[in-house]
């Protein structure tokens, strides 16, 4: 099936610059999930997650339908990368104990994905979603990006809106389960920050609508409220998590 391909054009970019998920998270599935035999990582990118859940599942069947991310994608040896869409997997049905999604679910069709999940799903298994929202950095620089933010603003793809929201009204299936309170944390220098700022989709399409780099317009300024380059400062990203748990048989 066609679908929107934002990140193909910068993968390498993408694999090197997302801030890692808190281990809290992992510790949290865990808890939640039993057996952990298997699990489905649906929109799985370069396997940021993937690697964090090869520590609690047995297996990990890990699909993205971007074969440019998947090329660029590594994990433990029980991680299967796949080049699949969210919507339809090669899993048999009632196979995995948990479907997992990282930041992913807003890209797709929901109701086909959901119906997805309830077909691999087992009976009891487990479907979690997670995302974060923009960055937070400490106060001073934190208002040095807004003009590089307003500049993007128009080249986010519509579904960004849903991350901002929080997937707040979706038609979730199965039974709500409650879900920690988390965020992402990252101690990074000036050079790292911007790396990120540079693997984003809106930034790409900036470029390619405007044949500037707006990372590189802004960077001088943003250096002023950061000071030295390799200073090391305490990043943020709010982080939600949703959880569903399929009925029993």
């Amino acid at each position: 099936m066609n679908f929107h391909d934002h990140f193909s054009a910068v993968a390498a970019q993408y694999a090197q610059a997302r801030p890692e998920y808190p281990r809290a998270l992992f510790d949290w599935i865990a808890s939640e999930v039993s057996p952990r035999a298997l699990a489905w990582e649906a929109g799985c990118g370069s396997g940021q997650a993937s690697r964090d859940l090869a520590t609690i599942f047995d297996r990990v069947h890990a699909t993205d339908p971007s074969a440019a991310q998947i090329a660029q994608a590594q994990a433990p040896a029980n991680v299967v990368f796949a080049v699949e869409p969210g919507e339809s997997c090669s899993l048999p049905d009632a196979s995995v104990d948990a479907v997992c999604v990282a930041q992913a679910l807003h890209w797709f069709d929901q109701p086909r994905f959901f119906a997805e999940c309830d077909r691999v799903l087992k009976p009891g298994g487990t479907l979690i979603a997670w995302g974060y929202q923009d960055m937070v950095a400490p106060a001073g620089v934190d208002a040095a990006l807004d003009p590089f933010r307003k500049d993007i603003a128009a080249y986010w793809p519509p579904e960004r809106r849903l991350i901002d929201e929080a997937y707040a009204g979706f038609a979730w299936p199965f039974e709500h389960i409650d879900t920690p309170q988390l965020e992402l944390t990252a101690e990074w220098t000036l050079p790292r920050m911007l790396g990120y700022f540079s693997s984003y989709s809106a930034t790409k399409r900036f470029i390619d609508a405007n044949g500037r780099d707006p990372v590189a317009a802004h960077a001088a300024n943003i250096a002023a409220a950061w000071g030295a380059p390799a200073t090391v400062r305490t990043l943020r990203w709010p982080l939600f998590v949703h959880a569903r748990r399929k009925a029993a048989a």
